[in-house]
């Protein structure tokens, strides 16, 4: 899941990152409103968690915006006004979901996987291939009715390509799902990841390598 968190306390927002991250999103980080329009021009997110009270463009403006312009990411809007009111005239923004601060860091991150699954085509509850089962919303997968010990990349790039239901995904695809902006391009770690998952599949073979395209289940 590719996330943009667009919060202009710095620390707060440096924390929230690597506790989404650690749950296995690709997250990227703007600080003000044209730093997160510059984002969306270039990458499709498929959450964004939006602090309403941001310099530059106000978070409201960008909740109109794309609401208006029909964008296919959901938005969970943050703020430290919590009033029925306020949750009210944020909703009618555009907004998916609504979530006061100060907030559990366990809530926030629930409710950016429901927004996930509902961003694009759904999602089944659980994903399925032969003996091979993932259950995206509890982070639980298992092969033969045996538990895998997946690291967070290894679960999402697994769930990537279970939910791509047979289509090959390239490396680059992978990339730009499972990591963040600041993945190096140029780097091995998609081929490295894909190394080790396979390696905790075990036998026979899950995943396919298709020459010069990429991978696929």
């Amino acid at each position: 899941m590719r996330v943009l968190l667009i919060e202009d306390h710095v620390e707060l927002a440096e924390t929230v990152a690597t506790g989404l991250r650690r749950e296995g999103m690709a997250v990227d980080v703007a600080f003000d409103g044209h730093d997160a329009l510059a984002h969306l021009a270039l990458t499709d997110y498929d959450v964004l968690v939006l602090d309403r009270d941001l310099p530059g463009v106000h978070g409201d403006q960008i909740c109109r915006s794309l609401a208006a312009e029909g964008h296919d990411g959901r938005i969970l809007m943050l703020t430290a006004a919590g009033s029925i009111e306020d949750r009210v005239d944020g909703l009618s923004l555009g907004a998916d979901d609504y979530l006061p601060k100060p907030f559990a860091f366990a809530e926030l991150v629930a409710r950016v996987r429901a927004l996930g699954r509902r961003s694009g085509a759904p999602v089944p509850a659980s994903l399925v291939h032969g003996d091979l089962r993932v259950d995206p919303a509890n982070r639980l997968a298992s092969r033969d009715g045996q538990r895998l010990a997946l690291s967070p990349k290894e679960f999402a790039v697994l769930e990537y390509l279970l939910g791509a239901e047979g289509r090959v995904v390239s490396a680059e695809e992978l990339l730009a799902r499972v990591w963040d902006e600041n993945a190096d391009p140029f780097t091995t770690t998609v081929k490295v990841t894909i190394r080790r998952l396979r390696a905790k599949l075990g036998e026979p073979p899950l995943i396919e390598t298709v020459p010069r395209a990429g991978y696929r289940i």
